[in-house]
Formats: C-alpha cells, structure tokens, sequence
C-alpha cells in the first residue's frame, strides 16, 4: 500500500532537467526589428543599460552589439550580460530578478530579448519542422500568439521565422538573352555593386610584410536609392555595357535573413522562458496542449531540441543504468547465497526508499531533476547493503541450527545499530548540501533531499518488511523444493565418503574384484 500511494504521489511532482542556479549572472539575447542598422543595435542597448542599472540588485551590464550569446554575427543582434550582486548580499532570488529584468527589457520599444543559459540554449525551446516555408510561419505565429497567454511562459520568442526587407534583381530572362546577357553577369554586377567581389579577385595594397585587400562598393546611403541601383551598367557577352533595367526588374519585397534547416527541412526554433515554480515537464505538456487546440497544418511537425531534448535522454539513460545495476546485483547475490528467492527479498526492498524520495521531494517543493537521478542511484546501493545485513545474518543463524523466527530477531536486534549508524552518519554528512549552501547549492539540494528522505523511510521500513518478506520467501522456497523434488534425485551426501589412499587403490581394487561371485556357467559349456 505504501509503494502504491507513493507511484500516485509521483503524479503532484513536477520534473525538470537541472535546477536553476544562482550565479548572479543572468545573460540575455536581444533582437531588434529587421532592417536596423548597427548605430540602431547601440542607441538600443545604451537604453538598455540605463534601464537595467535601475534594478538595485544589477551591479554592472556588458554589452556585445552585433552578435548574439552564441556568436551568431547580426548588426541587429546583441549579447547583454547582466551582473548581479552576489548570493549573500541580495534578498530576492535570481530565478525572481529574471522576472523583474524581463519587464524592464520589455519596457523598451522595438526590442525582442530572452535569456539563454551557460551553454547558449533557452530554458524551453521546441523546433517546428516543414518543408513549406508559409505552412511553418503560419504554424509558428498562431503558438507563439497562444503561448504568450500561458502566465507560466516569459520571453516568449520565435528564432528563425522572420522575414526582413530586401531589394530584389528579378532577371527578365527573354530580354537579357537577345541582348546577350547572361544572369550571372547581372548577379556579379549587383554582388560588386552592393557587398564588393569576391577576396580572389579583389586587387591588393603591399603594406611590406602583409597584402591587405582593396574592397570597393557603392556607399551605404547610395544602395538604398533604388535609381543608383538602376544605373549599375552590365557587359554581355561582346563587351557593350547595357543598363540593369534593360535586362532585369527592380523592386522591394520581404525574404528570410537566414534559412535554418533540421534534417534536411526548414526549421523555426520557438522558445520560452520559466517563471518560477513552472518547471520544464508541466512547460512541455502545456506546450503540447497548446499545439493540439492550435493544430498544425499539413506537413508541420514538432521536434524537441535543447534541454527538453537531452531531459528524455537523460531519462532513458538512468532507466538503463537502474536495469543493468539490478540485474548485476541479482546475478552476484544469487551466486553468494546459492539460492534465487533470499537475492529476490533483498531487492525487493529497494521500492522502499522510492516512498521516502517522493515525501521528501513534496514536502520541500522540489522537482524530479538529473540531480534526483543520481541521488536515487547512490540510494540504492546503501537500501540494498542494508537488506543484505539482515539477510545474511538470518542465513547464518539459521545455519547453525536456530528456528526461523528466532534467527529474523536476532538479526533485527543485532543488525540494527549499524544500520543506524550508516543512515544517521550519512543523512547528518547531507544536510549541507540539503540546505544549499555555497555556490552551486541549487545543483546539490534536490539530489541531498532524496537521499536523506529514502534513507530515513527505508531504513524505518526495512527492518519490518525484510525479516517478514524472508519468511514469505523462505516459505516459497521450500514449496518450491517439495513440489519439484519428486522430479530430481536426491543429491548425494559426500559427507560419508572416506578419503582413499592412492598407493592402496590397486590392491582394494583387486579385493574387490575377487571378493564377486563368478557368473554361472553357460548350458552349452
């Protein structure tokens, strides 16, 4: 009943990958608007900072302008590091300044900003897939406009799906081949034009120890003007210069800064942040019951990508790791008691401590995270030394002749000051990292709770359901020996056997032979 109203309760825990940490140090990607320019990227920021600076636990902001916390190159793009004092000084938690810092960012106009963590990932990112560019716009903006209602999500943001305005050479292909223009000779006319040629074909200054490239291209205030562009002049094929507009269309339209691709297809990467207390696993299912009610148009599809991605493999992995160690301790145990059903008892007091994990998980708020993953693995092997003590102390006993019941309260009575021992030395050696302390105490809690909740519960536990459990199976086990002994002989007892001199075997050998009866004689002879 125990281990049965602790899977229920398993229901109430949120799950997550890895809990926030306290750096006093929250980095922030912000976008402006498409089309703006670097000297817009520094106007922006230099409000930023100011605004930020407003916050009294904000010690000190840096901003990188043209790039984003991952390196992606941008003139729109910024990289904002934002300072905090450190962990004793302040009274309000990081996970709570985020809140705090995310308004301020929103106060400033024509600004997109979200945080990224260490490895330059968001807390909740979901990649959208398809091969059709306007179904995945489509897809991207009704979730993004949905998810932006959810009161749990913050910096709700959409990477990969915006377009920006471009100036577009549409080649007028019937006109430029009776005028002997090839399209390539109009994309290098407008490429040298606009951004410069390419390095090999650029001419190059002799600075004495180094060739520095000379770059020429039209001014940037000029490639705005639609009439410079028109008056770029094109060379055909027998060398006459033909004006562009001759050979191609001019206009403005909108196109994709940057195409990015997963699995071959088109990929938007929407992404959130948490507000505390909403943690990754209820994140993802509302982010699945958000997708449902929208619902996708044919050919988009979902794909999980950064820490929801690595959460189910982390999952998958410790599944694996849980199994494999079982299985090993079962074949080990089997081989040392010479029995399978005692092996059974003791493992099947490891659900013990699962109850113990999951109070103590609920009763400090504290999510199903990788640290309580590698807390439940270290629990196992101390709840299974614990087992086998009292199991193996029982066999001994019983061993030397004592009855069974007699055996199970001695070695309750006897095994039950180390076990204490063991339990309280390592709860107590815990509770430092229980409470947090020092940096990187947010990692180290969740992971110190769960051991000290199993521990406790499965020790209290163990010393009631282990000797009763070995009955049970001690009761199966010679069952078992009744029911199919009939069907094997009994084993021979090498106990009455005496040892034989191998100088004398000959001689018995020969005694033994004479000592027979002759056969009877055959009628014919």
């Amino acid at each position: 009943l125990f281990l049965i109203g602790s899977i229920q309760a398993t229901q109430m825990l949120p799950t997550g990958f890895i809990p926030d940490e306290d750096t006093s140090r929250v980095v922030a990607s912000v976008e402006l608007p498409p089309g703006s320019t670097l000297e817009d990227t520094r106007v922006t920021t230099d409000k930023l900072v100011d605004v930020l600076k407003t916050i009294p636990e904000v010690r000190d902001v840096f901003v990188l302008g043209g790039a984003s916390p991952t390196g992606q190159r941008e003139v729109r793009r910024a990289a904002v590091f934002i300072l905090l004092k450190p962990k004793a000084e302040r009274d309000i938690a990081q996970k709570e300044l985020k809140v705090t810092i995310a308004a301020k960012l929103a106060s400033v106009p024509d600004v997109r900003a979200w945080y990224v963590n260490e490895r330059g990932e968001r807390e909740m990112a979901f990649s959208i897939l398809s091969k059709d560019g306007e179904a995945l716009d489509a897809a991207v903006a009704k979730i993004e406009a949905r998810m932006r209602q959810v009161d749990g999500y913050l910096n709700v943001a959409t990477a990969g799906s915006l377009s920006r305005p471009e100036l577009r050479v549409t080649p007028k292909l019937e006109e430029a081949a009776n005028l002997g223009v090839t399209p390539e000779a109009i994309s290098e006319a407008v490429r040298v034009a606009t951004i410069g040629d390419v390095g090999p074909n650029l001419a190059k200054f002799n600075a004495g120890d180094r060739l520095v490239p000379i770059r020429v291209q039209l001014d940037e205030a000029a490639r705005t003007d639609m009439r410079n562009i028109a008056a770029l002049r094109v060379t055909n094929t027998n060398g006459v210069s033909i004006p562009l507009t001759a050979v191609a269309e001019i206009g403005f339209g909108e196109g994709p800064s940057s195409i990015d691709r997963y699995d071959r297809v088109r990929r938007a990467q929407i992404g959130a942040d948490l507000k505390r207390g909403f943690e990754l696993g209820t994140a993802q299912d509302k982010f699945q019951e958000i997708v449902r009610e929208v619902g996708l148009p044919d050919g988009v599809w979902i794909a999980a990508t950064g820490d929801a991605e690595i959460q189910g493999e982390v999952v998958q992995g410790f599944i694996t790791a849980m199994t494999t160690g079982l299985m090993l301790v079962l074949a080990v145990l089997i081989l040392l008691f010479g029995s399978v059903f005692q092996p059974i008892t003791i493992l099947l007091s490891l659900p013990l401590s699962f109850g113990g994990v999951v109070i103590a998980l609920l009763a400090t708020n504290n999510a199903v995270s990788m640290p309580v993953y590698i807390g439940l693995l270290m629990l196992m092997g101390i709840v299974t030394k614990n087992a086998i003590m009292l199991v193996d102390f029982a066999v001994e006993e019983v061993g030397r002749g004592k009855d069974r019941f007699t055996a199970l309260i001695e070695a309750g009575r006897k095994r039950a000051r180390p076990i204490l021992m063991t339990t309280i030395a390592m709860a107590a050696g815990m509770l430092p990292s229980a409470y947090g302390v020092g940096d990187g105490g947010e990692f180290r809690a969740p992971m110190a709770i769960a051991v000290i909740g199993g521990l406790i519960v499965s020790t209290v536990l163990s010393l009631v359901f282990v000797p009763s459990f070995y009955m049970v199976m001690d009761d199966l086990s010679r069952g078992t020996g009744w029911l199919f002994g009939r069907f094997f002989g009994k084993a021979e007892d090498e106990s009455q056997w005496e040892p034989i001199d191998e100088h004398a075997a000959p001689a018995i050998a020969t005694a033994e032979a004479m000592s027979k009866p002759a056969p009877p004689r055959m009628a014919a002879e």
